[in-house]
């Protein structure tokens, strides 16, 4: 069951990692790929998420985006990259 509190906590992680916080993306990743803290399970909604916390710096990351997409096809991750890349242009649009 979701609660205000998962979702009011997702929310949250979601803005600081848009503003380029790597380990709230990270987090992000982790409740994607695990389904918890308010986030359905979406492995590609993960693996956006590990790609921006890798770019970030977050070692861990590396890690989880690579046993995740043990589990998802080409297509999948070709979507996931695309919509960090897409994250990312407009974080950096918003920066400038």
């Amino acid at each position: 069951m979701v609660t205000h509190i998962d979702t009011a906590l997702l929310d949250r992680r979601i803005a600081d990692a848009c503003r380029g916080c790597g380990d709230s993306a990270y987090d992000l990743g982790v409740a994607y790929s695990t389904g918890t803290a308010g986030a359905a399970l979406d492995l590609v909604e993960a693996h956006k998420w590990f790609n921006l916390a890798a770019v970030r710096g977050i070692e861990a990351a590396l890690t989880a985006r690579a046993e995740i997409s043990e589990d998802m096809t080409a297509r999948e991750i070709a979507n996931a990259q695309r919509a960090a890349r897409d994250l990312l242009a407009g974080m950096q649009r918003r920066a400038a």
